[in-house]
């Protein structure tokens, strides 16, 4: 019963609890860079997790990114899974309080004060200077996870697809999303 709740509360490896207040840490500061969404920081966590750390390998991190994108959801738990494959129960609470407490207080901080403050050209510049960066965030995202198939001539063009569809038509995201998974599903990419 011991292992078993200690295999629930810390994962698969132990992690020391130096180990668990730098991954919470590292989080907390990522947190503060997620403009677009944690998914934008997505690289930067696996550069930590996976390339300096080596808590996860390169298919854990993917796999835990993919499971948690196609669950219903918001979005930032994919968070919640790469803890858990890192540190169990433990991992949990240190990636997903240490991703959604710093941002969660600065945007209701920062929206109130822009709110406030919203025909001065200062607000107004920062407005319309997150577009560009976000979607270079999520240009980034997209280029980590698609790692093990960019070898593949198709995985570049479906990205670039995406992203034109995107940015010049009104047609919803689902429409990109369709299309990679009937890629995926009829093994076009294999």
């Amino acid at each position: 019963m011991h292992s078993l709740m200690n295999g629930l509360l810390w994962g698969p490896d132990l992690l020391s609890l130096a180990d668990l207040l730098a991954l919470w840490l590292h989080f907390m500061l990522l947190s503060l860079l997620a403009i677009g969404g944690a998914i934008t920081t997505a690289p930067e966590m696996h550069r930590w997790v996976v390339g300096e750390r080596g808590w996860l390998t390169d298919g854990q991190f993917t796999t835990s990114v993919a499971l948690a994108q196609s669950a219903p959801g918001p979005n930032v738990l994919f968070v919640a899974v790469i803890g858990w494959n890192v540190a169990g129960l433990a991992g949990v609470a240190a990636t997903l309080s240490g991703t959604l407490l710093p941002s969660t207080t600065l945007a209701l901080l920062a929206s109130r004060w822009g709110e406030r403050r919203q025909h001065m050209l200062v607000v107004r510049a920062f407005r319309a200077g997150m577009a560009p960066l976000t979607i270079g965030l999520l240009l980034a995202t997209a280029w980590v996870l698609a790692e093990p198939l960019r070898h593949q001539l198709g995985t570049p063009a479906l990205m670039a697809l995406a992203v034109y569809v995107m940015l010049y038509t009104q047609r919803s995201p689902v429409w990109p999303m369709a299309v990679g998974a009937l890629v995926g599903a009829l093994g076009w990419m294999n």
